[in-house]
């Protein structure tokens, strides 16, 4: 079965890829914000980062799904 580029699984791939995209930008302000305050909660900032690295592979993973050619 041959699929568009923009069947429907590619189109949902590139709405959560923008879903995706959207969290790890307001993740980089919220830590931005927290890295201001000397009073910041270590945890908290740890399970942020680590939240935000997990939205980057994701990220990746969908862009290359999408257009496997691309090298990284």
């Amino acid at each position: 079965m041959n699929r568009e580029p923009d069947s429907i699984p590619a189109v949902a791939m590139r709405i959560r890829l923008e879903e995706l995209k959207t969290e790890h930008r307001d993740l980089d302000q919220i830590i931005g914000r927290l890295n201001g305050d000397p009073f910041h909660d270590e945890l908290q900032m740890r399970r942020l980062k680590k939240r935000k690295l997990l939205l980057k592979d994701q990220i990746i993973w969908l862009e290359r799904q999408l257009d496997p050619d691309v090298l990284a």
